[in-house]
């Protein structure tokens, strides 16, 4: 939910722009108002925070904390790997199990196109599907319909809020052809959830 914009800036803003447009010519009129309006624009924007794109739960599209309601195992908690857990302590993660393959192709654009915008602030794993990397057989945990061998497997990881205040590892995965915008929003949404529970977390 977006938070509300600072109410005394409105204050200060609105009364001076008055000011202005008091004291102004029919036609200066005009420019004040355009002016003024844009100034309180890009003022309560910058005052606005991100909202959030995706709530925590068990839904489809939400942030994970235990397994979703899709899962066989739904409602159960997710035993992570340490690895991931120590990636999580500077930032989000995002992993990707694949082949060289035709199928996996598509989204192997879409992660590098979300890579270029979101690559600095991302621990990021490239893990073959092939069996070459023990590291995939971990990432099989968050396969969410419980699957044991699909690929593309897109896993992000981040940290959110838990239902009791406390801050844990929330995540969420598809092992669908997910396009980039899709990846675009669940790593931003992850970028900002760890900015603001980072602080709080103990592993």
């Amino acid at each position: 939910m977006a938070r509300q914009p600072n109410s005394d800036l409105s204050r200060i803003m609105v009364p001076l722009c008055g000011e202005f447009y008091m004291q102004g010519d029919t036609m200066s009129k005009k420019y004040i108002t355009t002016i003024c309006l844009i100034s309180v624009g890009i003022f309560l924007s910058a005052l606005i925070p991100f909202a959030l794109a995706w709530d925590v739960g068990l839904g489809a599209d939400d942030w994970w904390i235990d397994y979703p309601d899709q899962s066989p195992l739904a409602g159960s908690p997710v035993d992570h790997p340490r690895w991931l857990l120590q990636a999580l302590e500077d930032g989000p993660v995002l992993a990707y199990v694949h082949r060289e393959c035709n199928y996996c192709a598509p989204q192997q654009v879409a992660v590098d196109a979300a890579l270029g915008e979101f690559g600095r602030e991302y621990a990021y794993y490239d893990i073959k599907g092939d069996g070459s990397d023990a590291r995939a057989a971990d990432l099989l945990l968050y396969d969410p319909n419980g699957g044991s061998s699909s690929v593309p497997l897109t896993v992000i990881l981040t940290l959110v809020p838990g239902p009791n205040g406390d801050v844990q590892v929330g995540w969420h995965s598809s092992e669908e052809i997910t396009g980039e915008e899709w990846l675009r929003s669940y790593m931003e949404d992850g970028l900002r959830y760890h900015e603001e529970n980072s602080g709080s977390w103990s592993q």
